[in-house]
């Protein structure tokens, strides 16, 4: 019983931590229509939300060595209660210090989740040692679900006219969540682990994961980050058509990690790992295609599947390469992948004034083959686990 409440405080702790990262996003109609907000004071939100959580995962794998998986765990998701408890307050403010607190509440959605990348990524070897990549790929999989399930829950709320019931609702869960039992037994491995094998700082293997994971970034924000503008502007899509194609890249992304969280107990999870960004390569050549509505979602969808598990896949490999340094390592990891997602949907914006997105996605092949090329050189330097090829 105690063992099942402890994988529901981390894989619930995951869904509930991509449903506050989105509610934001998810509640932009009505922030911006409650509060009067500009474009440019809606957009620099979502600045806040990236640096802190840029900050946070950079800061997540040293406070774990500090105060325990447990603590920062409680404390990352302590954080999304009070950033859904800001947001629901903001109605009730005026407009000038309803934007402070709103500032407020987004950068701790985004300061809790970058806290959350050690204990989240770290538990899964703890609660299911036989089965760690399988697992990690499940934990990932409910995170990206909170993100696609989030924007469905904030319109239902907004449509039956009582929109503060959705962060209301989710402070209450992820209070909730903070009740239950966690894992400790990491946080005593800790202290021994990291005298025994030299970290991971000076090794140039995980400085190649950690570009992978920005390069990957890259790829999945020119993606994602632009769907809707690119099928409107570009190919004359109709907008209820092109929000269709966002939500399917995104539901194919999380259809895609649990297609994977149930390969990887039979097949070799390098070869899948090996193969993704193949995948994105033809999806970067697939995307200039889409036409219509009927083009672009099929493409996206293609795009989402393509990206799928490859950062879970990723945080897998550079936690059994340094098995003894999993917090910080995944905790970097995400940081990476943050800075990278910051960095490639906004240099994407800049070199749209140069060219249209069509031939932007077409470049973007570039990105697939650099990662193409640094994951096939970590596999190819990397002995396999026993028991598995390569």
């Amino acid at each position: 019983m105690r063992r099942s409440m402890m994988i529901l405080a981390v894989y619930g702790g995951a869904f509930a931590q991509g449903l506050v990262v989105v509610s934001f996003p998810a509640s932009g109609a009505v922030l911006k229509a409650d509060h009067g907000l500009s474009d440019a004071q809606y957009g620099a939100i979502f600045l806040v939300q990236t640096v802190l959580a840029v900050v946070g995962s950079l800061l997540s794998g040293g406070l774990a060595s500090r105060v325990g998986l447990a603590r920062l765990a409680r404390l990352a998701l302590a954080a999304g209660v009070l950033a859904e408890a800001l947001l629901a307050a903001t109605p009730m403010l005026a407009p000038a210090p309803a934007y402070g607190v709103l500032l407020v509440a987004i950068g701790l959605a985004g300061l809790g989740f970058g806290l959350s990348s050690a204990p989240l990524n770290s538990y899964p070897r703890v609660l299911f040692p036989a089965r760690r990549e399988p697992a990690l790929v499940a934990l990932h999989t409910l995170i990206g679900a909170g993100f696609a399930v989030g924007p469905l829950l904030a319109g239902a709320a907004m449509h039956a006219g009582g929109w503060r019931a959705f962060p209301i609702a989710l402070a209450i869960v992820a209070a909730a969540l903070l009740a239950l039992p966690l894992p400790a037994a990491l946080d005593a491995e800790g202290p021994r682990s990291r005298r025994r094998e030299p970290g991971p700082r000076a090794s140039l293997a995980f400085w190649t994961l950690a570009a992978t994971a920005v390069i990957y970034a890259f790829c999945e924000g020119t993606f994602g980050s632009w769907i809707v503008i690119y099928l409107q502007e570009e190919r004359g899509v109709a907008p209820p058509s092109a929000a269709l194609a966002l939500s399917t890249f995104w539901a194919a992304l999380v259809g895609g990690r649990l297609l994977v969280s149930l390969l990887v107990v039979r097949l070799s999870s390098r070869r899948i790992w090996v193969a993704l960004p193949v995948l994105m390569l033809a999806a970067c050549w697939l995307l200039p295609r889409a036409h219509d509505a009927a083009s672009g979602i099929l493409v996206f969808a293609f795009s989402g599947l393509a990206c799928s598990a490859f950062f879970p896949l990723t945080v897998g490999f550079a936690s059994d390469r340094f098995r003894e340094h999993v917090a910080w390592v995944s905790s970097m990891l995400t940081g990476s992948l943050m800075l990278g997602s910051g960095v490639g949907s906004f240099a994407l914006g800049a070199l749209r004034t140069l060219t249209n997105l069509a031939d932007l996605y077409r470049w973007s092949s570039v990105y697939a083959l650099a990662l193409l090329a640094l994951v096939a050189i970590t596999v190819l330097r990397s002995p396999a686990p026993k028991g598995e090829t390569p």
